[in-house]
């Protein structure tokens, strides 16, 4: 996924969005800070969010079923992983992972998995807190070998 897909995919669905958190079109629009006649626009695919409204909706609205089924539980995560081209932020609480996640591979105290939907990749230890977010499979090996070496270095 890269911010274009992103962009299309939520202006595709931002009406679904609003209804179903139950807005009007210029309640939709306020709380984005658009035009209603924008709203309309997105909403009849003639034009798109934007990146910078793409965000908005995804933090405004990540409690949303609709992005969580795009985006497999933390759709936010996501956005943050593209913006930044990958999230180095230890210790990140998740979920854990039970739902919209591949294990990739277990390592000591982590584990890397794979979200189903978006695909992106991330580190998580054992108390489920994440380490690390990628696109990139190799990015992520690498940094797994890093937390490992320092893991080992720690406990000598």
């Amino acid at each position: 996924m890269n911010k274009d897909k992103l962009i299309e995919l939520i202006s595709q669905n931002v009406r679904l969005i609003r209804l179903e958190k139950g807005y009007s079109q210029e309640k939709m629009a306020t709380v984005l800070g658009i035009s209603k006649k924008t709203l309309v626009q997105i909403e009849k695919e003639r034009t798109s969010l934007g990146w910078t409204n793409t965000v908005v909706v995804c933090a405004l609205f990540k409690d949303s079923m609709i992005l969580k089924n795009f985006f497999g539980d933390e759709p936010f995560e996501v956005i943050e992983t593209l913006a930044h081209d990958e999230m180095n932020t230890p210790k990140v609480k998740t979920l854990g992972g039970k739902l919209f996640w591949n294990e990739v591979e277990h390592k000591g105290i982590y584990r890397v998995q794979q979200n189903v939907i978006s695909q992106h990749y991330r580190i998580l230890d054992d108390s489920d807190y994440r380490w690390y977010s990628s696109f990139e499979l190799e990015d992520v090996m690498n940094r797994l070998s890093e937390l490992i070496n320092s893991q080992s270095k720690d406990n000598t």
